[in-house]
């Protein structure tokens, strides 16, 4: 935990800024480049620099472990479960203009659920690796 006034005021007010770029990359990744690993990577950021400057234990309390380790779950069970809705839909694995009637907004709603998946699941495993070498004894 870093003690200075002004890196902590000034991260405290950044973090939520990093946040919403990371939704802005995430929304806005079937149209432009970037997509749900660099929105995963940059929400990671924007999470462990406020761990670094208010500690471990105190993003702990904001986020407990156990829905950090759900979420890393959750983003594998969205991508999967995206390209296994698509097989029982009669096509091959991630042919996503099955999942809805119109095969555009299908391939829409596919490309989103990936990118989310791909998001939760990148976000949550470096957090899970920031976290387990942050609670490392010296």
């Amino acid at each position: 935990m870093i003690k200075d006034p002004v890196l902590n005021a000034i991260t405290f007010l950044m973090v939520p800024f990093i946040i919403l770029f990371a939704l802005y990359i995430q929304f806005h990744g079937d149209y432009a480049p970037g997509g749900g690993f660099q929105a995963g990577i940059i929400t990671a950021s924007g999470i462990i620099l406020y761990s670094m400057l208010f500690g471990t234990f105190t993003t702990l309390k904001a986020i407990p472990y156990s829905v950090i380790k759900l979420t890393n779950m959750l983003g594998i069970l969205i991508y999967g479960g995206t390209g296994i809705a698509t097989v029982l839909l009669g096509q091959s694995f991630l042919s996503y203009n099955v999942l809805l009637a119109h095969n555009v907004a299908g391939q829409k709603l596919g490309i989103f659920l990936v990118e989310l998946g791909v998001a939760l699941t990148v976000c949550s495993s470096m957090l899970i690796v920031y976290i387990s070498f942050a609670r490392r004894k010296k």
